[in-house]
């Protein structure tokens, strides 16, 4: 018995957790199984991405102006830059039934969760701060002051993560691509999200209660 819409789900962690990487190897895994909600950012273009792939790429007089027409699901400011996930898609694919993932920072998660209550909220986290200090620095992207900026960033989420639903610690890549798969697919069977199914069996079985179809 399968629900008409499809979920949303909202995928956050520390920077560094390893959360990008989680949605890759998920979306290779099984493909046509998720569908990644596209954001629009005002940061720069990185080597080797594409607008309309991995974002869509505006300047900041056209990310305002998206704001100002309350065009975004969610929208918070990162590090500098602007994030924002255009709201009509994210409702086009659930419409259509199908699951929809939001790799987006703990505020925008929270902001989508008011939208959505229903949306399903994971948070990746390394095993302990210690390792996740380790993959910043191994990196090698980024400044002493950078990493101990995001380390930062990440104390305060911290204190937000029994906002979310499920916490996935990212020690094994393929352990946790597995362990995100399989949350999602047994929170389709969540009654919150069958209520056209209950609703319909309810009604079916009134006529046994009434003695009926003996």
């Amino acid at each position: 018995m399968a629900e008409e819409k499809g979920l949303v789900i909202v995928l956050s962690g520390f920077s560094g957790a390893g959360k990008g990487t989680i949605m890759k190897h998920l979306l290779n895994k099984y493909p046509g199984k998720y569908h990644l909600s596209i954001s629009a950012t005002t940061r720069d273009k990185r080597q080797g991405e594409e607008d309309g792939r991995e974002y869509f790429f505006k300047t900041r007089e056209e990310f305002d102006k998206m704001v100002e027409d309350d065009a975004f699901l969610e929208h918070a400011t990162f590090n500098g830059n602007s994030y924002g996930t255009p709201k009509a898609y994210v409702q086009q694919l659930i419409d259509e039934g199908k699951d929809v993932i939001l790799e987006i920072e703990v505020k925008g998660a929270l902001q989508v969760k008011k939208i959505f209550p229903d949306a399903l909220l994971l948070f990746v986290t390394p095993p302990s701060a210690t390792e996740l200090k380790n993959r910043l620095v191994g990196r090698g992207t980024e400044t002493s002051e950078v990493v101990a900026q995001r380390l930062a960033i990440s104390a305060h989420e911290a204190q937000l993560m029994p906002q979310y639903d499920y916490l996935v610690i990212n020690d094994r890549i393929d352990d946790s691509v597995e362990r995100v798969h399989e949350i999602i697919q047994s929170a389709h069977y969540a009654t919150k999200y069958n209520d056209s199914t209950i609703a319909e069996l309810q009604e079916e079985l009134k006529a046994f209660s009434k003695g009926e179809n003996k």
